[in-house]
């Protein structure tokens, strides 16, 4: 199982980013996938998760009304909108298998770092 986040980058408050997560080397549709992050100094932080059984989508509620997560099985990707972003969320972004989206994190790759800052 490999993970792969990328599209990080440094943004103004207010502005957008689209994080993608791509998988490879294993059946990813079968895999219920999610975002966590970490801040220097916090600790690990669940973001998103979506589920391979329904579709459904859960969010921290910090990030509630202004993130959306979505996938694309057939590129084995999922995506994680972000809008209106604030400094609080600036982080490295890692995207994990978590069955159940229990917050129970099973394999995770290389994360990528949102900076927001004016």
């Amino acid at each position: 199982v490999q993970l792969q986040a990328s599209g990080g980058g440094l943004v103004q408050p207010g502005g957008s980013l689209r994080l993608s997560c791509t998988a490879s080397r294993f059946t990813f549709e079968h895999y219920t996938i999610a975002w966590f992050r970490q801040a220097p100094g916090k600790e690990r932080e669940g973001v998103s998760c979506i589920s391979t059984v329904d579709g459904s989508t859960y969010y921290g509620n910090s990030v509630k009304g202004r993130f959306t997560i979505s996938r694309d099985n057939a590129k084995s990707t999922v995506f994680l909108q972000m809008n209106n972003l604030r400094p609080e969320d600036t982080a490295v972004y890692y995207c994990a298998t978590d069955p159940g989206c229990e917050g129970k994190y099973g394999k995770w790759g290389q994360g990528t770092l949102v900076t927001v800052s004016s």
